[in-house]
């Protein structure tokens, strides 16, 4: 999947303390899910979680951080989720 940053994208990755690093992690261990509109929401489960701290223990901290991509791999916006993520 070819990957890019939208502005509001790479803006809220600086806003909000988010370094590339973890957009790779996401990308690698997060699990997927539909969200509205076309797009899927990525983000670590528990399971991804634990795999990610075997891995990386650094990035063990960006473990709630999230992603909205769209249907054609831009990475829309990021953030730390603060609720849970409804499922399906």
């Amino acid at each position: 999947m070819a990957t890019y940053f939208t502005e509001h994208a790479r803006a809220r990755m600086q806003q909000r303390g988010i370094p590339p690093a973890a957009i790779d992690a996401l990308l690698d261990y997060g699990r997927s899910s539909r969200a509205r509109r076309g797009c899927e929401i990525v983000f670590f489960d528990k399971r991804m979680r634990a795999r990610l701290a075997k891995a990386d223990p650094a990035a063990a901290r960006l473990a709630r951080t999230y992603l909205i991509v769209a249907s054609d791999g831009a990475v829309l916006t990021v953030g730390h989720r603060t609720r849970r993520i409804p499922r399906s």
